[in-house]
């Protein structure tokens, strides 16, 4: 009864966000999409799968083109290209555009899992507030095990000891690096490597994986554990929505929220496993800390991040989405 109350809270939530007539022919409803990284980095592996699946799925109905990343449009401005039709889908950081949804950085905001978000109200409550900014929001493609770890150019034995460094973040991550006393500075992906090798920075925040390679020399601490989680968005632009008959638009919904998000949540296990060996073999030290103090930065993270959503979207709204993904 639930998932199917679920269903039908979708079905209406969407009908209501296209105001769009359903189509009279079944075209194929062609998107284009961008990501937030090139084809070829990591995070995008599932993005591809979802494209394929969704391609072969869905053949005769919808058709994807992945066009590219950064070099199309940049990842700070991608989801208002797919607002205004510059382009039709984004897989984005939630993080990037909080300036137009305050609320979407609340998906890195947690450590549950898919399922255990998803047996909430939380998506279908993210479903209302991109709706209200013109923003479809299909659902998310979820990497629980890909939170957030702190790499700092020289030796650290704590977190008293990044107090007055200078720390790159994304927007989400600026909170808890400022609660750190170490200055948070928000740049892209791609610029990480040319700043630490100019000593522009001190250190960066970033996932598990995929960092030995591209760092070693640069990079002599890693502090675990991380904090929260890796969520990211696909967006649809509302037009291109309306293209698409109603029973279309929940059958796509229904693939990514209640098949494939569950399948991609758990898939890294085996990688991070390895990338922790490349980092010491690269010289990393890991840096573990204490379970008492381990416990009071998750914590630390989670106020500072909250606060400043209840700051930028309201005191109700935070308390409600917190509610939902709080352990």
């Amino acid at each position: 009864m639930k998932h199917f109350l679920k269903s039908a809270f979708i079905a209406s939530a969407f009908i209501a966000a296209s105001l769009v007539a359903t189509p009279a022919l079944a075209d194929v409803v062609k998107i284009n999409a961008v990501t937030l990284a090139p084809k070829p980095v990591y995070i995008n592996k599932p993005f591809k799968m979802f494209v394929d699946e969704v391609n072969t799925k869905f053949a005769g109905e919808v058709e994807i083109n992945w066009r590219g990343g950064p070099e199309i449009m940049p990842p700070f401005k991608q989801a208002e290209g797919v607002r205004n039709g510059a382009v039709d889908m984004t897989y984005t950081s939630p993080s990037y555009y909080q300036g137009l949804v305050p609320t979407s950085g609340t998906m890195n905001l947690s450590y549950k899992t898919y399922a255990e978000i998803a047996a909430t109200n939380y998506h279908e409550r993210m479903t209302e507030l991109h709706a209200e900014k013109d923003l479809i929001f299909l659902g998310e493609i979820p990497a629980t095990q890909l939170n957030f770890v702190i790499y700092m150019a020289k030796e650290v034995s704590g977190l008293e000891d990044l107090k007055g460094k200078r720390i790159r973040v994304f927007p989400t991550l600026l909170p808890i690096v400022k609660a750190l006393g170490a200055e948070p500075i928000v740049m892209g992906m791609g610029d990480i490597f040319t700043a630490m090798e100019r000593g522009t920075i001190d250190g960066y925040m970033q996932g598990p994986l995929a960092q030995a390679q591209q760092f070693e020399g640069l990079v002599k601490t890693v502090i675990f554990p991380g904090v929260y989680r890796a969520g990211f968005p696909v967006l649809i632009n509302k037009k291109t929505w309306g293209k698409m008959s109603t029973d279309l638009q929940q059958r796509l919904t229904t693939f990514l929220r209640r098949d494939f998000a569950y399948r991609m949540d758990f898939i890294w296990s085996q990688d991070i496993a390895d990338n922790i060996e490349l980092m010491k073999a690269a010289g990393f030290n890991i840096l573990e800390l204490p379970a008492d103090e381990a416990a009071r930065y998750e914590q630390m993270a989670m106020d500072a991040a909250w606060a400043v959503t209840a700051a930028n979207a309201g005191d109700e709204v935070a308390a409600e989405l917190r509610g939902m993904l709080d352990k």
